[in-house]
C-alpha cells in the first residue's frame, strides 16, 4: 500500500505539473525585425501619467456641488485635448496593465508560475525603444504612479472621501508637472501628455476581474499630434455616463487595447495609414517568427500551417495595402491593416497552442490508465466480485513486456528526431508502464467482464448513469454552488425511493428535513455580504438549546453519564456563552472605534486553544464525542463567523447524525451485520482489522457522500479558491492588527472545521459499518481522479487572475482531494479515540 501510495503521489504530481506546459507557456516571441514608420512623428517627447486604481467614473463625474474633482484634468477635456474610456483587459493588476500600455502585450500566463509578480521572459517596451526614459513611481512597476488612490481604494474604498480627495491630489500632481515641462522646454509644442489608469476598482476594493468598474478606466490626451475637443450635438453609446458627467457635447473616444487609435491623432491621413500600416507588418513579423520555430521541430507531413493566412495571402494583403497608400485610399488602408492585424493575432494564438492537443491526449490516456489500475486493484484486493486465481503457476509470458518496451522506445524516438523538451518525454512515457500495469491484471478485467454479463443490462445502466450524474454534480458545484442544493435535494428523496421509509419513518424524515435545511446555504451569497451579529448570536443560542436537550437525555442514563462528564459538558456550555459575549462586544466595541478589548482577545484565545483539547475529556462514547467535538468547535466557529455561516456547522452536524443512524438502517437492511445502538459503541473500541468486510455496490455510495458532503463542507458558505471570498471581519475577535499569516491562518481554521465534523461523523459510520479506511482511500482517489479529468480540461489560460487562479485550485483540491483525506482522516481519529488520563490502544482502521 506504501508503495502504490508512493507512485500515486509521483504520478499525480506529473498531472498537476502537465498544465503549466500545456495551458501556461509564454506567448512572446523574440528575433522581429523592427519596424518604423517612414514620416517624421508630430512629436519630441512623451509624457505618460498612470493613476493606479482610478475608475473612469470617479474621475470625470462632478461631485455633491457640481465641481469636478479633478478641474485641470476636465479643463484638458474640454478645451485642449481628446478624451474616452479605455476599456482595459482582465487581469485588471498594476503589472499587467502598465506592460499592456508600455510594452503592448497582454498578460503572459506563464508569469502563474512566478506567483503574478513579474514576468518570467524578456520583453521589449516603448522604454527600450526610447532615446531617454525618466521615470518615478513604484520599485516593482516603473511607469510613475499616482499619490495614494489605489491604496485607499483598497483601504477605504472607491466611494470613499479618502479615495475622492485623492483625485484632487492628483489633478494638482498633473498640472504642476506639465506647466514644469512646457515652461523647460519653452512651449516649443512637441510634448505630448497622456493620462490614463492601469485598471479600476469594484466597489468593495478589489480589483483582478472583469467588472465594469474595474476595465473601464479614463484616458485623456494632449499635445502635439492630438485632436483638439470636438464638439457634438449628439453622442451614440450604450451606457448613461456622458450625461452622468455632463460631457455629452464633448466627443468621446473610446479605445480598446491592441488597436492604434487613429481618432485620437491629428496629423495627416498618410500618416495614420503609414502608421497603422508599421503596427500591422509588425505583428505580422510576430506570426511569421512563430509559424518559423514551430515549423523547425515539426515533422514536414505533420505540420499544419494556419490556413487563414497563408503566405500568399499575407503577400497579397500587403500589395494591396501599399497600392491603396500609393493612391490615396487612406481609410481603406486603415480598414485592411485591422484585418491584418486580426488575422496574425488569430495565428499567433494557433502556433502557441499547436502542441496542446498533442500533450493533453498524454495526459488524458495516462489519467484513464491510472483510474483503470485503481479500480482494478479495488475489485481485486477488496471486493467479492472478482473469483479465486487458480493457484497453477503460469508460464509468464514475454509478448505484453516487450510490445511495451517496443511503444517506449517509439513514442521516445518520435520525441527526439522533433527536438522536444524533456518533460514531453515525462507526458509522453508515463502511460505506457501504467497502461502495461493495468493490462498485467488480464485475470481480473476477464472476471470482471463476466461479472458483468451476468448483471441485469438495466440495472448496471441505471447504476452507470447514476454514478456520471453524481459526479457531474460535483464539478458542476466547483462553478455553480446552488447544483450542491440540488444534490442535497435529492438525498432528501433518496430514503423514500428504497425501503428505508417503511423501515424507519422518523430517520428517513430526519434526513429529509436536515438535507433541505442545508440545501438553503449554497444558495445564500458570498462576496459583499454584511456582517448581521444576530445571526451569529442566533446560532449561539441554538447550540445553548441543543445542548440543554442533549444533556438533559444523557442524565435520564444515570449508568452511563458521570459528573466528570457533565461537567466537561458544562464547560463546553460556558464556552459557547462566552464565545457569543466576545462576538457582541467586540462588534460593539469595534463600532465605537474603541479597538478590540484585551480580555475578549484573551478568551477567543483560549477558547481556539482548548477546542482540540476539551473534547478528549469526554466520554469515547460515538454519540457523547461527536456531540463534545461539535460544542468545542462551534466556540471557536463563533468568533470566527460575521453571519449567516455560523448555523452551517450545526446544520451539518445535525445532518452527520442522520447519517450514520440511516447507514445503520441500510446496512441491517441489506443483511450485512446487525444493528447496534450507538450509545453501545465505543470509539476506543480496538477493532479487529480481520473483521473488515470486503465492499458491496452500495459502499461506493457512502464514499461520494463523503466526498459530497466534504465539497459541501467546502463551498457550503463560499467558494475559498478566491480571496475575494474571505471576509477580514471574520478574526476581528482575535486580532485587529493586520498580519496575514496569522489571519490566514484562522481563516484556514474556519474552513478546516466543518471539513472535521465531517470526517469525525465518517469516523463512526466505518465503525459502525466496518468499512476500512484503505477501501475507501481507493474508492475516493478514483472519484477524485474522474474529477480532476473534468477540471483538467477547464483550467483557464485567460481571463483574470481570479478566473486563472480559480481554475488551477479546482484542479489540484480534486487532485489533493486522498492526500487531504489522509490529513483528515488521522485528525479525526486523534479527536474521536484519544481520551485523556484514559490508558488503553486506540484503534487504527486506516490500513
Amino acid at each position: 500500500m506504501l508503495l502504490f501510495f508512493t507512485l500515486g503521489l509521483l504520478i499525480h504530481f506529473v498531472f498537476f505539473a502537465s498544465i503549466f506546459d500545456i495551458y501556461f507557456t509564454s506567448p512572446l516571441v523574440h528575433g522581429m525585425t523592427p519596424q518604423f514608420t517612414p514620416l517624421p512623428p508630430p512629436a519630441r517627447r512623451l509624457v505618460l501619467f498612470v493613476a493606479d486604481g482610478l475608475r473612469a467614473d470617479t474621475l470625470y463625474e462632478l461631485d455633491e456641488n457640481g465641481t469636478s474633482r479633478a478641474p485641470f484634468i476636465r479643463n484638458i477635456i474640454m478645451h485642449e485635448g481628446s478624451w474616452g474610456i479605455s476599456h482595459t483587459r482582465v487581469p485588471t493588476e498594476s503589472r499587467p496593465g502598465h506592460v499592456a500600455l508600455i510594452a503592448g502585450f497582454y498578460e503572459d500566463v506563464s508569469a502563474v508560475a512566478k506567483g503574478w509578480k513579474e514576468n518570467p521572459v524578456e520583453f521589449d517596451s516603448l522604454f527600450n525603444e526610447s532615446k531617454y526614459t525618466w521615470s518615478w513611481g513604484s520599485p516593482d512597476i516603473l511607469p510613475m504612479f499616482a499619490k495614494g488612490i489605489d491604496t485607499n481604494g483598497h483601504a477605504h474604498r472607491p466611494s470613499s472621501r479618502d479615495y475622492k480627495d485623492n483625485i484632487k491630489k492628483v489633478d494638482d500632481g498633473v498640472k504642476e508637472i506639465v506647466s514644469m515641462f512646457n515652461h523647460f522646454y519653452g512651449n516649443d509644442g512637441k510634448t505630448t501628455f497622456i493620462f490614463t489608469s492601469d485598471h479600476g476598482m469594484t466597489d468593495w476594493g478589489s480589483h483582478g476581474a472583469g467588472h465594469p468598474s474595474e476595465t473601464l478606466t479614463p484616458l485623456v490626451t494632449w499635445g502635439a499630434g492630438i485632436n483638439y475637443p470636438q464638439r457634438v450635438s449628439a453622442q451614440q453609446f450604450d451606457d448613461s455616463f456622458l450625461k452622468e458627467w455632463r460631457l455629452e457635447n464633448w466627443k468621446r473616444l473610446d479605445v480598446n487595447q491592441g488597436i492604434l487609435p487613429v481618432d485620437y491623432l491629428n496629423n495627416t491621413d498618410l500618416f495614420k495609414a503609414e502608421s497603422m500600416f508599421t503596427n500591422a507588418v509588425q505583428i505580422l513579423e510576430q506570426f511569421k517568427v512563430k509559424m518559423t520555430q514551430k515549423k523547425e521541430v515539426t515533422l514536414p507531413f505533420l505540420f499544419t500551417p494556419f490556413k487563414l493566412l497563408s503566405d500568399s495571402k499575407q503577400f497579397n494583403i500587403l500589395r494591396k495595402a501599399r497600392s491603396y497608400i500609393k493612391h490615396r485610399k487612406f481609410d481603406e488602408v486603415v480598414s485592411l491593416c485591422k484585418e491584418l492585424i486580426h488575422l496574425a493575432l488569430k495565428g499567433l494564438s494557433y502556433y502557441h497552442t499547436y502542441d496542446r492537443f498533442f500533450l493533453g491526449i498524454n495526459v488524458v490516456i495516462g489519467f484513464v490508465g491510472w483510474i483503470s489500475y485503481a479500480s482494478l486493484l479495488i475489485m481485486k484486493s477488496h471486493s467479492n466480485l472478482i473469483k479465486a486465481v487458480s493457484k497453477e503457476v503460469k508460464k509468464p509470458s514475454h509478448l505484453l513486456p516487450c510490445s511495451f518496451v517496443a511503444i517506449g522506445i517509439l513514442v521516445a524516438f518520435f520525441l527526439l528526431i522533433q527536438a522536444c523538451p524533456w518533460t514531453y518525454y515525462v507526458y509522453g512515457l508515463l502511460p505506457v508502464p501504467i497502461w502495461y500495469a493495468v493490462l498485467r491484471e488480464c485475470q481480473v478485467i476477464q472476471d470482471l467482464v463476466t461479472s458483468l454479463l451476468t448483471y441485469p443490462l438495466s440495472h448496471f445502466v441505471g447504476y452507470l448513469l447514476v454514478f456520471t450524474l453524481g459526479i457531474e454534480v460535483l464539478v458542476l458545484s466547483f462553478f455553480y454552488r446552488y447544483m450542491l442544493t440540488a444534490g442535497l435535494t435529492a438525498f432528501a428523496v433518496w430514503p423514500f425511493l428504497t425501503r428505508l421509509w417503511t423501515r424507519a419513518k422518523v430517520t428517513s424524515l430526519s434526513w429529509a428535513f436536515f438535507s433541505v435545511l442545508l440545501a438553503v446555504f449554497p444558495l445564500m451569497p458570498v462576496v459583499g455580504r454584511k456582517p448581521d451579529i444576530s445571526l451569529v448570536m442566533g446560532a449561539g443560542l441554538l447550540v445553548l438549546l441543543l445542548s440543554l436537550c442533549v444533556v438533559t437525555c444523557l442524565m435520564k442514563r444515570k449508568d452511563s453519564f458521570r459528573k466528570e462528564e457533565l461537567l466537561v459538558h458544562l464547560l463546553q456550555v460556558l464556552s459557547t456563552v462566552l464565545s457569543m459575549y466576545v462576538v457582541y462586544s467586540t462588534q460593539s466595541s469595534l463600532l465605537r472605534k474603541q479597538g478590540l478589548p484585551l480580555m475578549n482577545q484573551i478568551i477567543s484565545w483560549a477558547t481556539l486553544a482548548s477546542s482540540l483539547v476539551v473534547p478528549l475529556l469526554s466520554s469515547p462514547a460515538v454519540f457523547q464525542r461527536l456531540f463534545s467535538i461539535l460544542l468545542s468547535l462551534m466556540s471557536t466557529y463563533l468568533l470566527l463567523s460575521t453571519g449567516y455561516e455560523a448555523v452551517f456547522p450545526l446544520v451539518l452536524s445535525c445532518l452527520m447524525f442522520v447519517w450514520i443512524n440511516i447507514e445503520q438502517e441500510t446496512l441491517q437492511q441489506s443483511g450485512v451485520c446487525c444493528k447496534q445502538k450507538l450509545t453501545s459503541i465505543q470509539f476506543s473500541y480496538n477493532t479487529d482489522i480481520t473483521q473488515f468486510r470486503q465492499l458491496y455496490l452500495d459502499d461506493i455510495r457512502r464514499a461520494f457522500f463523503l466526498v459530497f458532503f466534504l465539497v459541501t463542507a467546502f463551498f457550503g458558505t463560499g467558494n475559498i479558491a478566491s480571496i475575494n471570498s474571505f471576509d477580514l471581519a471574520s478574526v476581528y475577535c482575535f486580532l485587529t492588527v493586520f498580519s496575514p499569516f496569522m489571519m490566514g491562518a484562522l481563516m484556514m481554521w474556519k474552513i478546516l472545521i466543518p471539513f472535521v465534523l465531517v470526517m469525525c461523523a465518517f469516523e463512526a459510520v466505518q465503525l459502525t459499518t466496518q468499512l476500512s479506511s484503505k477501501s475507501l482511500f481507493l474508492i475516493v482517489l478514483v472519484i477524485s481522479d474522474i474529477m480532476a479529468l473534468h477540471f483538467f480540461f477547464l483550467v483557464k489560460d485567460y481571463g483574470s487572475w481570479l478566473d486563472i487562479g480559480t481554475s488551477i485550485s479546482h484542479y489540484v483540491i480534486v487532485m489533493s482531494m486522498t492526500i487531504f483525506l489522509v490529513f483528515l482522516n488521522g485528525l479525526a481519529q486523534l479527536l474521536t479515540t484519544k481520551k485523556l488520563r484514559l490508558c488503553g490502544k486506540p484503534k487504527s482502521h486506516f490500513m
